[in-house]
């Protein structure tokens, strides 16, 4: 398997491994539907909860799609979104205490609870050193169009990272929630509900670690002379920009 696809597998598996987490609410909808008795309330609850998650991930993704432009300082923003990570997954490992103020977000709001919960929990941050993975095997050719090309491929990029994680945190959360509410039933939230704060806090220390060596130590030969073209593309860019300033 190449780096693009181990990358983008990691997209997925980080979903289907926040969407079974119950910290990012499969349960309320349960919850909503058996309050209603609707089994409509269950899937409208799981598209709430969708929209918030996508929603946090995008306000996450997207800064680091704008400055990954600043291609001389790819290492630099790498180290730092790495270490980022790291320090919130220390911070989760010693301060296990859940967000007071989730709990004063009414329930009618799953959309906001959902965004909340997962900028609260470093969903989002836990995508950004493969999201930066991922923009180090894109495509761009030397040349001044290429920034432009560069910038729409981050920004897509980023667009299509924050939609394969959410939809594949959806169905995982979905599955379990579809089992309980048509099959298992509330004895299995009392008898088998699994706390993952501990798991959540490591694998985000983790991610962060493995970023943060691949950043130094980068393996794959061909991410190195994609990143020598982007600083070629980069100087090109500059150069045809200062050049009409020039003759003013």
């Amino acid at each position: 398997m190449n780096t693009a696809a181990s990358l983008w597998s990691a997209v997925v598996v980080s979903g289907i491994y926040h969407g079974v987490n119950p910290g990012m609410g499969w349960p309320l909808a349960v919850s909503a539907a058996l309050m209603a008795r609707n089994a409509g309330n269950l899937y409208k609850a799981l598209a709430a909860l969708a929209v918030g998650h996508l929603l946090a991930m995008a306000a996450i993704l997207f800064p680091f799609s704008a400055l990954m432009m600043l291609v001389e300082w790819q290492v630099q923003i790498q180290t730092g979104a790495a270490l980022l990570v790291i320090a919130l997954g220390v911070y989760l490992l010693i301060n296990r205490r859940h967000p007071r103020f989730l709990a004063r977000v009414p329930p009618s709001r799953l959309a906001l609870w959902s965004f909340l919960a997962a900028m609260a929990h470093g969903a989002g941050l836990m995508l950004v050193p493969i999201y930066l993975g991922i923009c180090g095997t894109l495509e761009t050719d030397a040349g001044h169009a290429a920034a432009y090309s560069l910038m729409w491929n981050t920004a897509t990029a980023a667009l299509a990272v924050a939609l394969a994680h959410t939809g594949a945190m959806v169905l995982a959360g979905g599955a379990i929630a579809l089992g309980v509410y048509y099959w298992l039933g509330l004895s299995f939230l009392q008898k088998s509900w699994f706390n993952l704060d501990l798991i959540w806090a490591l694998s985000l220390i983790l991610v962060g670690c493995v970023a943060l060596i691949t950043a130094h130590y980068p393996t794959d030969d061909g991410n190195v002379e994609q990143l020598t073209i982007q600083k070629t593309m980069r100087r090109d860019t500059t150069t045809d920009l200062v050049h009409p300033l020039k003759s003013i």
